[in-house]
Order: structure tokens, then C-alpha cells, then sequence
């Protein structure tokens, strides 16, 4: 990204997201269709790093500082995306067949394209050639994570040796980027700027209990309270409303500290109710209960998002907004085995207490991060 331009690099990803759409109608075999899935994610990863590129750069041209109300939009159209991409995609599959799934990706490629054609201006022409790229370190980074993943799926003693080789492999990748004239993580600026690493923390910690509810709630309500998938779905929208309305009145630049103070005690608050939560709960309760981690959702993207255009290097924003999303879903990864070790075969009442207690442990954490981080009060 901030290497190649923000404009090829969105070229680039919307022409990827095509190709892998193509693919992905052609059955050959699962492998075959597991291979397109992981292609397609390469070509969307491009959007939210660019569009930060993008705006950071024409704000600082026009001298406006931390646009709050444009970081306030892309939240709301994440929090918009989350809310209907499962319902569209089911809605899809019902009415075309698997094989939609790949081809909505078409047209909004295309729409994409034309409008990075249209609006985005053109990158600056390279006047020297670039330095070469740090392979390995991208190889090893990949590599620790997809073996990190692999053990998270399914924690065990039995499976303790692919903790130690993810373990290595972070190392290996340690001192290769240490090394390295041009790396394709800067360590070293990473570790002199705690500010980032602190908002990178309570990315991965917020979403870690809000995609643990997003996934976990609907299971147990599917599983133990007999709701249907569409009703327990539609129990889920106080949550994506709330998210959606707070993401909107978030578009200020000052009180960070005060909003991520309010996502972590909402948070803690959600997850201590989740412990009285059983077969016989009230339905309006279950509702006020989604509602109450919409609204620690709707608030940690935008907060951390301005805090992250406020910390970051301009030259760099486009590698630090990469990362901020890979915080975010190292959250979902783990988010995914606390569902699994605290549920077990069944999601029931007794699983879902033992999900708070993870929950109430997490946000208790990331409450003390934000009240303790001391760069937040520097509005």
C-alpha cells in the first residue's frame, strides 16, 4: 500500500476479486473452490487499507486534521456489511445456488473499479525503483499465523507442537525483520509507538468478546432456548442497530478516552449479565442484552479507528490500518475456540455461563488497558 500507491493497489485488489469470482463458479472441487475463497479474501483485504491511504492524504492536503465524520461512515458501512452480508448471503444461496456467492463479487468489483477510475486520484509516478520485497518476512508472518490458526481451531496437549512451531516461526520472522533494509513489518517503529500497539490491544480484545457474542449468542439461543435460525438472527438486530447508531453520533474527533472507557464498561456489564441468562429469560431482556454489546461495538471501531489516524505515521497508514484489521480478526479467530471449548457438543445455559466468565475476564482487561493508557487523555 504504501509502497505501490492507494490507487493501484485498489486496481489491483477489485481486478483479484474478479478473477477469484470467476474461479469460484467453476466446481472442480472443494479444494479447488477453498483455494478461490482464499484468493477472494487477498482481493477484498485491499479496500479498508487503501480507503484510509486515500483519506488520509487528501486531509492532509486540505489541512482538516482527524476527519471524524468520514472514519464515522466507514464504520457504520462495516457495522452495515456485518449486518447483512450472512442474511444476503443465505438469501443468495436460496434463490441461485452456492455459485452466487461468488458472482455478487462481480458486479460490485466492477463497480469498485470504475469508481477508483473515477474518483480516487491517480498515485504519484514512481521516480526510482522500488526496493525489493521482503519475501521472507511476509512468508514467515503468513506462515506464524496460518500455523497459530490451525492450533486454535482445536487447543490440546496433543496439539501443543504446533503452539511451539507457530512460536518459532514468530521468531524466525523476529529477526528476519530486524534484519531487513526494507521489512515488510517495522518492528522497531512498532515497539517506539505504544500509542498504536495499545489501539492494535484493544482491537483484538474488544472484538474479541463482541464477535464471541455475535457467533456464541445466536448458537445458544438456536441450540438451547429452540428459536429458529431467522428469529435467533432477528434477535441479533438490537445489537446491529444499536452498533450502526452509535458508529453514527461517534463522528468527533475529541473523547476517545471517554467512548473506549464506555465500550469497556459496557462490555464487562453485558458480559456479568450473560451469567443470569438462562432457558426461562425474558425475551424484552435478551434483546436489551444484544443491544448493550451493539453499543460497545458501534463505539470501539470509530474510537479506535481516530486513534489510530492520530498515532499512526501518514507514510505508513496504509501498513498500520493492514494491521488494525488483523487485530481485529485475530479476535474472531479466538473469539471462535472460546465458542468451542466453552460450549463443547451443545450450547446450553451452563456454556453460555462459562462464555461470560471468558468475557467478563477479557473486558475487565481491556477496561484496565484504556483507563490506564495515558496517551488517550492527550486529546
Amino acid at each position: 500500500m504504501d509502497r505501490y500507491g492507494a490507487r493501484r493497489i485498489l486496481l489491483g485488489g477489485a481486478t483479484v476479486v474478479i478473477i477469484a469470482g470467476v474461479a469460484g463458479m467453476i466446481p472442480i472441487s472443494i479444494e479447488w473452490l477453498t483455494a478461490a475463497r482464499g484468493v477472494l479474501g487477498i482481493g477484498t483485504c485491499a479496500g479498508f487499507p487503501a480507503a484510509m491511504a486515500v483519506l488520509r492524504k487528501r486531509a492532509d492536503e486540505l489541512g482538516h486534521g482527524v476527519p471524524a465524520r468520514v472514519l464515522s461512515i466507514l464504520a457504520m458501512s462495516a457495522q452495515t456489511v456485518m449486518v447483512i452480508g450472512p442474511t444476503l448471503g443465505g438469501v443468495l444461496i436460496g434463490l441461485f445456488g452456492w455459485p452466487a456467492i461468488f458472482a455478487v463479487n462481480l458486479p460490485l468489483a466492477g463497480i469498485s473499479l470504475l469508481l477508483t477510475l473515477l474518483w480516487v486520484p491517480k498515485d504519484p509516478p514512481r521516480t526510482t525503483i522500488p526496493e525489493r520485497l521482503d519475501l521472507a518476512g511476509i512468508v514467515l508472518f503468513s506462515a506464524s499465523l496460518l500455523v497459530l490458526l490451525c492450533y486454535l481451531m482445536a487447543p490440546g496437549i496433543g496439539d501443543l507442537w504446533l503452539l511451539a512451531v507457530a512460536i518459532v516461526l514468530g521468531i524466525a520472522f523476529t529477526m528476519v525483520e530486524l534484519r531487513a533494509r526494507r521489512p515488510f513489518l517495522d518492528l522497531r517503529m512498532l515497539a517506539a509507538n505504544g500509542a498504536i500497539m495499545r489501539t492494535y490491544l484493544r482491537q483484538a480484545l474488544s472484538f474479541l468478546a463482541i464477535y464471541t457474542i455475535m457467533f456464541g449468542y445466536v448458537q445458544w439461543l438456536e441450540e438451547a432456548r429452540g428459536f429458529a435460525e431467522s428469529a435467533a438472527g432477528l434477535l441479533l438486530l438490537p445489537m446491529s442497530a444499536t452498533a450502526v447508531g452509535a458508529a453514527a453520533l461517534s463522528g468527533r474527533p475529541t473523547g476517545v478516552r471517554a467512548r473506549l472507557l464506555v465500550v469497556g464498561i459496557s462490555l464487562v456489564a453485558g458480559s456479568v449479565a450473560l451469567l443470569f441468562v438462562d432457558d426461562s429469560t425474558w425475551l424484552i431482556w435478551l434483546l436489551v442484552l444484544a443491544a448493550v454489546f451493539g453499543l460497545a461495538q458501534g463505539l470501539t471501531s470509530v474510537a479506535n479507528q481516530t486513534t489510530l489516524y492520530r498515532e499512526a505515521p501518514a507514510e505508513t497508514i496504509g501498513t498500520a490500518s493492514g494491521l488494525f484489521r488483523t487485530a481485529q480478526y485475530l479476535g474472531a479467530i479466538i473469539a471462535a475456540t472460546v465458542i468451542a471449548q466453552c460450549y463443547g457438543g451443545h450450547a446450553d445455559s451452563g456454556g453460555l455461563h462459562r462464555l461470560a466468565v471468558v468475557l467478563i475476564v477479557t473486558s475487565v482487561i481491556l477496561l484496565v488497558v484504556t483507563a490506564a493508557d495515558r496517551g488517550l487523555r492527550r486529546e
